[in-house]
């Protein structure tokens, strides 16, 4: 593995400690903005996050206005004002919210550097295998070994279930990023696999954040 200079890493967390994320329009439509740059938004709330978040633009089509809401709180750091009560098309982009990084959310980006991703190969709704399942329930997931070849999930796709074997390096099942049910897009991260020789790396990683970060 190459070498990471981690401290360069944490020094750009710490020079702009936030995500952003980025709205581009559904529809083709004329647009009209709910907000303005440097308003807090809200994102989605309530136990079964049934409760829209902020209002951010609707798009007026064939007499019809299609809105959509904010899923992340944060705050609108740009914004295409130009584009007010303009045509747009399918896939602009026209806003970006800005919220604060949490610690869990920097160590999870830094382990994107380290563990050794498994993507999804179709978009699909995944599933781990029995034996995993009933692996991680009776040890936790960080105590699970896959080696290649191992039925690893299960893909459920047009009312089909295929099984999915494992390609890669063994190594332990260390972070999972898709949540079973929910559909995942193709080439999207499925789970992060730890090597054993990584293991002191990764536990630099999360003792580094968790003392640096507030």
């Amino acid at each position: 593995m190459k070498d990471i200079d981690f401290d360069d890493i944490l020094s750009r967390y710490h020079a702009d400690p936030y995500g952003y994320v980025y709205i581009h329009t559904l529809h083709t439509g004329q647009i009209r903005f709910n907000v303005s740059k440097d308003e807090e938004v809200e994102g989605t709330s309530g136990q079964w996050q049934h409760i829209p978040g902020t209002k951010l633009y609707v798009l007026h089509r064939e007499g019809n206005d299609k809105i959509t809401f904010s899923q992340t709180s944060g705050v609108i750091s740009s914004i295409r004002a130009d584009l007010e009560g303009q045509f747009v098309e399918a896939g602009e982009r026209v806003i970006t919210i800005r919220y604060p990084l949490k610690k869990r959310e920097i160590i999870e980006s830094l382990l994107h550097k380290v563990l050794e991703p498994f993507y999804a190969p179709e978009r699909a709704k995944y599933f781990f295998s029995l034996d995993i399942q009933s692996r991680i329930e009776k040890f936790g997931q960080r105590s699970v070994t896959v080696n290649p070849g191992d039925e690893i999930l299960t893909m459920s796709l047009m009312k089909r279930d295929t099984p999915i074997f494992y390609k890669g390096v063994p190594g332990i099942i260390h972070s999972v990023y898709f949540k079973p049910g929910v559909t995942v897009e193709q080439n999207e991260p499925l789970i992060g696999i730890c090597s054993p020789d990584k293991l002191p790396i990764i536990q630099k990683i999360i003792t580094r954040v968790k003392a640096e970060w507030d």
